[in-house]
């Protein structure tokens, strides 16, 4: 009779550890996913920022055709690209460059650095570049948390048997590691 309890004992807390650790492994699958949320809605808000910016820069800088078209071409890329942090660092890396390339055409143009409109959609972007960067730095650790959650003993028992499967991390490459320089 001891034997039995002892064993209902065990399965019990075995049972027990597998629903904690299970409530444990969906709260940072959902967190993970949050974070993602939020880089996604930073890069919306900075893709919504881009046309505004184009039709300014237009007004000033009509025959620098080509990098405006640059522009709204890495933008179309960014609003099409898949929402997967690899599809969506490769699109926020060509939209960085382009961007770059638009902030420097305002160095040729003291009108437009002038242009309160310029200067307030400039400022924005700017702000919204910050906000991506803390974004994704908070989605990459949400990834390494729940990653670390999925890899160590005994988790990674649960884990395998239910299916759970790593997230990659948003990295951006080289070129798109600094926000654009903003000149006044």
């Amino acid at each position: 009779m001891i034997a039995l309890w002892i064993v209902l004992g065990l399965v019990a807390v075995l049972a027990i550890y597998v629903i904690v650790s299970y409530n444990g492994l969906i709260r940072g699958r959902n967190q993970v996913d949050n974070s993602w949320s939020q880089i996604d809605v930073q890069l919306k808000r900075r893709i919504d920022l881009i046309p505004n910016l184009v039709e300014t820069i237009k007004g000033y800088a009509a025959h620098e055709k080509e990098t405006l078209d640059a522009v709204i071409k890495a933008r179309n890329s960014a609003i099409s690209a898949p929402s997967t942090p690899q599809a969506q660092a490769a699109a926020d890396t060509m939209l960085s460059a382009s961007l770059r390339q638009l902030f420097a055409l305002s160095e040729a143009y003291p009108d437009l650095k002038a242009n309160q409109n310029f200067l307030a959609l400039q400022e924005e972007l700017t702000a919204t570049e910050g906000r991506v960067s803390y974004a994704r730095q908070f989605y990459n650790d949400t990834v390494l948390n729940y990653n670390n959650k999925l890899q160590t003993f005994p988790t990674v028992i649960i884990a395998s048997m239910l299916k759970f499967e790593t997230r990659e991390y948003f990295e951006a490459d080289e070129a798109s590691r600094e926000a654009p320089k903003v000149g006044f």
